[in-house]
């Protein structure tokens, strides 16, 4: 008979450790929260100080009657829930269900699930720190205070199934901000003029102008354009400075939690929730042929790039053994942890460093494995010596004037063999090409002088990974408050996303219009900040969280008490469609629903037709000839659909090509293979195959 019973959330989590653990050890899962705050009613008493009011959540009666049964029969029981406030609530919350005093030393936790990080945490237990609980029923209760509170208003006089949040509300006016500067901008015209030089030898290159006497000038307008190009008819162009230099570039740290689901997004397309969803499953462990299984990666929830020796040691002996000693520096690096930063976990990383992705992609499914390919090319690159750049920079004298080129060339690639970070915009890529060899007082000849006219932009949208980076620079929210805020905003239909931007709607614009106007602090970004640092005070013991609760509650509920009085019904817009009701006649209109927008019957609720809104692929069916449309299924995954499903069932999952097929015309597929990229027939029949390569790395890039 077993001695020991060791709580996890997950049966994934529980089968992993349970290997490491042998027969002394049973393993149960709580499958999450048991207690939580009731969702019908605030469940905190604001009269009695902030008592929280738990319930058992409805449906685990049958599980905490097990976890009771199953914790009489041993000698010791160990809470290792996740190692991060949420988890210790949850074991603390388990402490309560069987009767576990708060003090005695029941609590482990491991930062990743392998035999020497559990086997140690067992050894080492302790009490449930109590700094943690109050700081997450702090977080909590806020939550609850602001959420209850604001909603039945926004109910009341907007629309009912609305919410307010103390973060998804700053999330939202950042948003909203971003898109007022956009609405709001003006261009500025401005003019750029670019030379094609040429050497004796028959050699160009490109130079930019710069400005008139070592001096930068403006090119505003056409005018200033055609001034400088009738003063440069006559000019000689000759090479005035030449600089060689040399260039390192260092690679970037190992992921937190932000940038893990920036770099998602960017390279793999990922949505942070999807992000977060995947990493759990690779770190509470992943089925692997021959080995059982093995939690793959550390904990996912962290704001520190903190690595233990063990790993930094393991990943230097590997990269020394399959890259060579001139890939490997030094020295570990060591990569510093913004000051803000809680510093609790290690960076994410790859619990076995010399654990590749080619070993494991068998028994990954895909996604799963390209996000620990990514994690662990990452991490690996971190360790790794810089890369090496010869660098040139070149003046060009035409008369008065200056015209300026630069480039560079890669000469060691250091950990650009294995990893490169992406980038959220392609940069201004002029004059990144390699320039020949040039000597001062060299003259070169003009072969062409080409001004363009260009205009100012404004800043772009959001995107998930740009509203991640933000959040964190700006200090709201922690790193597992990121993807379930981005989520919540999305189905309240305050936001959406337009290809891979997030727009706020007509709804969002409202809610946070009425939240600047009457609940300022909410939504006030500082203020937000500032009470992250207050929760993180709670916790370091610094601070008591009731006085937090009631300081903030003092304001609040001034803010309140106004709005209840002067907020009334507010109409929202209805935008009417050219679609014609096939039941009634009448023009339908747009509404916005639990998956998006949707065309509805004003007629309602007489007449209740309700359909889809169509996304026109632009592309005729291959089987009979009908319109391709871009859906989604409910849980937002994009297919192409034949407009006459289902007498039609043709389907795909893929996107559409800009290519026809040569061989019978119709409309291509695209699909990405390793290094290629598929162009395929959407015709079965045919399924002809177009393959190209992949846009290569620049081996120029610009210094």
């Amino acid at each position: 008979m077993a001695k020991y019973m060791v709580i996890v959330e997950s049966p994934a989590k529980a089968k992993t450790i349970k290997k490491y653990l042998g027969p002394n050890y049973k393993i149960k899962a709580s499958m999450g929260h048991i207690r939580v705050l009731p969702k019908s009613r605030m469940g905190v008493d604001l009269e009695n100080n902030f008592e929280p009011k738990y319930i058992n959540i409805r449906g685990k009666g049958e599980l905490i009657s097990e976890l009771k049964k199953e914790a009489k029969d041993v000698s010791k029981i160990f809470l290792a829930t996740d190692p991060d406030r949420e988890g210790e609530a949850i074991s603390w919350h388990l402490a309560h269900i069987l009767n576990i005093d708060n003090k005695e030393k029941c609590r482990v936790t491991f930062n990743e699930i392998t035999k020497n990080a559990v086997m140690k945490a067992v050894k080492t237990p302790r009490a449930i720190n109590m700094n943690l609980i109050d700081a997450q029923q702090a977080r909590r209760i806020l939550d609850r205070i602001v959420g209850y509170e604001i909603s039945p208003l926004l109910w009341k006089n907007v629309r009912k199934g609305l919410s307010a949040g103390r973060v998804q509300s700053v999330a939202t006016k950042m948003i909203c901000d971003r898109e007022r500067e956009i609405e709001s901008f003006i261009p500025e015209e401005y003019w750029k003029i670019e030379a094609i030089l040429q050497k004796e030898n028959g050699e160009s290159f490109k130079s930019r102008f710069f400005g008139y006497k070592n001096k930068k000038l403006e090119l505003p307008r056409k005018e200033d354009v055609d001034k400088v190009l009738e003063n440069l008819k006559d000019s000689s162009f000759i090479i005035k400075n030449v600089k060689h230099g040399e260039k390192k570039r260092t690679p970037a740290p190992p992921f937190i939690t932000s940038t893990l689901q920036q770099e998602a997004a960017r390279k793999l397309g990922f949505s942070t929730k999807k992000t977060m969803m995947l990493a759990q499953q690779l770190y509470e462990g992943v089925e692997i042929e021959g080995e059982g299984s093995i939690g793959l990666i550390t904990y996912m929830r962290t704001d520190s790039t903190r690595i233990s020796d063990e790993a930094l040691t393991k990943a230097r002996e590997y990269i020394n053994k399959n890259y060579g000693e001139k890939y490997l520096p030094d020295k570990a690096r060591i990569y510093k942890t913004k000051s803000a930063a809680q510093d609790a976990h290690e960076a994410i990383r790859p619990t076995t460093p010399e654990l590749p992705p080619d070993k494991v992609k068998g028994s990954l499914q895909r996604d799963l494995y390209r996000l620990y390919k990514l994690i662990w090319e990452r991490f690996i690159a971190s360790q790794m010596e810089s890369a090496l750049y010869n660098t040139m920079a070149v003046e060009v004298e035409a008369g008065e004037y200056i015209f300026k080129s630069k480039g560079s060339r890669i000469v060691f690639k250091g950990f650009l063999i294995l990893y490169e970070e992406g980038v959220d915009e392609e940069p201004d890529d002029e004059n990144e090409t390699m320039l020949p060899e040039l000597k001062e007082g060299e003259v070169v000849k003009p072969i062409e002088i080409k001004p363009s006219q260009h205009f100012t932009q404004p800043a772009s949208r959001y995107t998930e990974a740009t509203l991640v980076k933000a959040l964190e620079e700006k200090g709201i929210g922690r790193p597992s408050t990121y993807a379930p805020t981005i989520s919540t905003i999305i189905s309240r239909g305050y936001v959406v996303k337009e290809k891979k931007f997030l727009v706020p709607t007509e709804l969002g614009k409202i809610v946070n219009n009425l939240m600047e106007e009457y609940f300022k602090d909410i939504v006030n970004i500082n203020f937000t900040a500032d009470m992250e640092a207050q929760l993180d005070s709670v916790e370091s013991g610094k601070r008591k969280w009731k006085e937090l609760l009631s300081d903030f509650f003092k304001d609040f509920s001034v803010m309140m008490k106004d709005a209840t009085e002067k907020i009334s019904k507010i109409e929202l817009p209805v935008e009417e469609s050219d679609e014609v009701c096939e039941k009634c006649s009448r023009k339908m209109v747009i509404k916005m629903g639990r998956y998006g927008k949707f065309l509805a019957c004003p007629g309602f609720p007489e007449c209740r037709n309700a359909k889809p809104i169509l996304d026109d692929a632009g592309v005729n069916c291959p089987k009979c000839g009908g319109k391709i449309y871009n859906r989604k299924t409910k849980k937002g995954k994009h297919y192409l659909s034949c407009e006459n499903y289902p007498n039609c069932d043709f389907s795909s999952w893929d996107k559409v090509s800009d290519k026809k097929c040569p061989k019978c015309g119709n409309f291509m597929t695209i699909k990405y293979k390793g290094n290629k990229i598929q162009h395929i027939c959407s015709l079965e029949s045919c399924a002809h195959v177009i393959e190209e390569p992949r846009k290569k790395e620049k081996e120029e890039v610009s210094v």
